[in-house]
């Protein structure tokens, strides 16, 4: 053959080839548009229903502050953990009867909890040196448990000096730091490189980000059009879940047991209803949402209350999220464990009790 020959028939196998591709890529890309589109809403939420309740999981820097909100933290070894037992978590949730955990991935002070490519305030960075949403997939695949994720729009600038703290907080109310791009690329690490989430936990306590609502939840559906979206606060034209923080089981209309949500909220599309409370009853001193402080280790609700609670979200077909807080080991106290566990059981004797 000579070579002449050769190279001609190498650039006809490439001409052939950009061909081929220029004919399947766009059916590909008309594949996954029609797929989005036909996504069966009233399926998936009678899926989300079904989940029942799960354990809302919040592990920052507010664990070891032993404050609510933590802020003018410049070195994330604050966050000094040097441990984490994400099978512990999900092996409790399934103990517990749980569909689902639904994970803090960031908080106002904007500590990521996995490997983010946008900032270096990040767990990877810290002590830990760990990326916690990729252990907790792990775990959760091995447990058979769903998971969904809690995201702040906003964040805190860390760098004022604690007697800013008002002027950052209205700043952040009106702005939540303005930065879109930032809130963008990091949903679009979420959601392409750790597997699908059931829904999205919006916490708007400091603001947008500077990307509204209706662009954020359009930005999450591009990447996961099953994924629904909810708010706690601000606009709900786009949402799909009714958060409820600090609420209890209620009718989907009753906004009144929605507990943060804006009261004055009239237009949106939810399709379900979700509320939360901590496991911790209210004290004195410490967090209530994040691990509060050693001498608090013997509060927390009884299986009763949680299970009766457990009830009313199967009665009015809501989901009840419990937030656990780990400890400094990245553990679920025994007193939490011991206390999911009861429910776990008295799920199971009211299942048997109706078969």
């Amino acid at each position: 053959m000579t070579v002449k020959s050769s190279l001609n028939k190498r650039v006809c196998w490439r001409v052939m080839l950009c061909v081929v591709c220029m004919l399947i890529c766009p059916l590909t890309v008309f594949a996954q548009e029609k797929s989005a589109e036909q996504i069966d809403m009233t399926k998936r939420t009678k899926e989300l229903k079904n989940l029942r309740w799960g354990m809302f999981i919040c592990w920052s820097f507010s664990t070891f502050s032993g404050q609510e909100w933590t802020r003018n933290i410049k070195d994330i070894n604050f966050f000094r953990a040097t441990e984490v037992d994400t099978d512990q978590w999900a092996k409790t949730a399934k103990e517990a009867e749980m569909g689902y955990i639904l994970f803090l991935a960031k908080h106002h002070d904007g500590f990521c909890l996995w490997d983010t490519k946008t900032t270096d305030r990040k767990v990877t960075k810290a002590p830990l040196g760990k990326d916690v949403l990729a252990e907790l997939r792990k775990s959760c695949d091995k447990y058979g448990i769903k998971l969904a994720l809690y995201f702040s729009e906003g964040e805190f600038d860390w760098r004022k000096p604690e007697k800013d703290e008002q002027v950052d907080k209205d700043a952040a109310m009106n702005g939540g730091g303005l930065n879109p791009e930032l809130k963008k690329a990091q949903l679009k690490e979420l959601l392409t490189e750790y597997g699908s989430f059931e829904y999205i936990w919006f916490d708007h306590a400091v603001g947008t980000g500077g990307l509204n609502h209706e662009e954020t939840t359009a930005w999450c559906k591009k990447f996961q059009p099953a994924c629904f979206i909810g708010y706690n606060h601000g606009d709900q034209t786009s949402a799909d879940i009714r958060l409820g923080e600090m609420g209890r089981p209620g009718k989907l209309e009753d906004i009144s047991s929605a507990g943060y949500m804006d009261k004055k909220v009239t237009k949106n599309n939810w399709k379900l209803a979700e509320f939360t409370y901590p496991i911790l009853p209210p004290h004195q001193g410490g967090a209530m949402w994040f691990y509060s402080l050693p001498k608090h280790d013997n509060l927390v609700h009884p299986a009763s209350k949680l299970f009766n609670d457990y009830q009313g979200a199967v009665k009015h077909e809501n989901i009840f999220s419990i937030d656990v807080g780990p400890d400094y080991k990245g553990k679920i106290r025994e007193v939490d464990v011991k206390v999911l566990q009861e429910v776990g059981k008295l799920i199971r004797e009211q299942k048997d009790k109706k078969e």
